[in-house]
C-alpha cells in the first residue's frame, strides 16, 4: 500500500493488509507465524502503540494489530458510525476475515480496545487462549463521580470545541496520561498527532468516543454483567500504576472481579505501559503466554 508521508517506517516497518468491513477498510498489521496474538488499541492512538510488542513477538508468533476505522492507516468514511458499538462490530468482522475457522488467539486489549474487542471474545470463548487487559475497563461510569465529571467535560460543548480547535485528546490528554512525559518524544508524538490534522475528523472520530464515555453506558454495563463468563477466558492484567485515566481503583475493581487473575504492575508507567516500559511489558506478556501454553 501507499503509506502517508508522515509515517516513520523505521519505527513502523510492518507488513499491513486491508480488511473489508461493511463500513470501510481496516488496516491490520499481520506479522510472523505461529500461535496468534491480537493487539487491540484504544483512543487517541492506533496500532503504532504496539510497535515494541510486535517487534518482540513476530519472530515466534503471528501478531495481528488492527487499526479501528478512522484511526491509523484505516479508512475514514464520512457516513460511518464511530461509536464503540460500531467499532466492536467491525472488529468481529476483521477477526472473522483474518483467523481461520476454529483458530485460537491470545487477545491483548488496551483502553477502548477492551469494550471494542470483548464482545467478540465472549462470542468466541472457545477460541481465546488467554485474555490480557491493559489499563482498560468494562463497566459503566454511573457509580464513579470523578470519571463522570471528566467525561461530562470532555463530551460537552466545551470539549467539542477543544477537540476541534486544539486536538484535545492528542495534544493534552495523551501526554498527561504518561507516567513520565519525557518518554513521549516529539518524534513519537507526531505519529499520533499527524493522523488527525483536521477539525472535522477529530470531531467525527475522537470526540465521538469522548461522548461515548457516558453515552454508551449500557454497552459497557452489558460487558460487566458477563464478567463471570470472561473469567473463563483466563484473564490476566498488565497495569501502569501512574495512569490518571484509570487509577488504582479501576485495577482493584478488576482484581475483585477475577481474584485468581495474575497481575503485573508497572510502578513508573502511566496509561501506556507497553509504550513507556516496553522491555518489562514484553517480558511480562511473554511470561503469560508461556504460562498459558499459548
Amino acid at each position: 500500500m501507499n503509506y502517508p508521508n508522515w509515517l516513520d517506517r523505521s519505527e513502523y516497518p510492518f507488513h499491513t493488509r486491508r480488511v473489508a468491513t461493511r463500513d470501510g477498510e481496516l488496516s491490520c498489521v499481520d506479522e510472523g507465524a505461529g500461535e496468534t496474538v491480537v493487539l487491540v488499541h484504544g483512543t487517541p492512538t492506533w496500532s503504532f502503540e504496539w510497535r515494541h510488542v510486535i517487534r518482540a513477538l513476530r519472530p515466534e508468533r503471528r501478531v495481528l494489530a488492527p487499526d479501528h476505522l478512522g484511526f491509523g492507516l484505516s479508512e475514514r468514511p464520512l457516513a460511518a458510525d464511530y461509536s464503540p458499538e460500531a467499532h466492536s462490530r467491525r472488529f468481529a468482522e476483521c477477526m472473522d476475515a483474518l483467523l481461520a475457522e476454529g483458530e485460537s488467539a491470545t487477545l491483548v486489549v488496551h483502553d477502548f480496545g477492551g469494550p471494542i474487542a470483548l464482545p467478540w471474545a465472549l462470542q468466541n470463548a472457545q477460541r481465546i487462549q488467554r485474555l490480557v487487559l491493559v489499563n482498560t475497563w468494562l463497566w459503566s461510569f454511573a457509580d464513579d463521580p470523578g470519571m463522570r465529571r471528566k467525561a461530562a467535560l470532555a463530551s460537552g460543548a466545551l470539549g467539542r470545541w477543544l477537540y476541534r480547535r486544539f486536538n484535545l485528546s492528542q495534544t493534552v490528554i495523551l501526554p498527561s496520561a504518561y507516567g513520565d512525559r519525557k518518554k513521549l518524544t516529539k518524534a513519537v508524538h507526531r505519529q499520533y498527532v499527524a493522523v488527525f490534522p483536521d477539525a472535522e475528523a477529530r470531531e467525527r472520530v475522537l470526540f465521538r468516543l469522548a461522548k461515548a464515555l457516558l453515552g454508551s453506558s449500557d454497552f459497557y454495563d452489558s460487558l460487566w454483567q458477563r464478567r463471570a463468563e470472561l473469567a473463563q477466558l483466563r484473564p490476566a492484567i498488565l497495569w501502569g500504576l501512574k495512569d490518571p485515566a484509570f487509577p488504582p481503583a479501576a485495577l482493584a475493581r478488576l482484581r475483585a472481579a477475577w481474584p485468581d487473575a495474575p497481575v503485573t504492575t508497572f510502578s513508573d508507567a502511566g496509561h501506556w505501559p507497553h509504550e513507556e516500559e516496553p522491555e518489562a511489558f514484553v517480558r511480562a506478556l511473554r511470561d503469560l503466554l508461556r504460562a498459558g501454553g499459548a
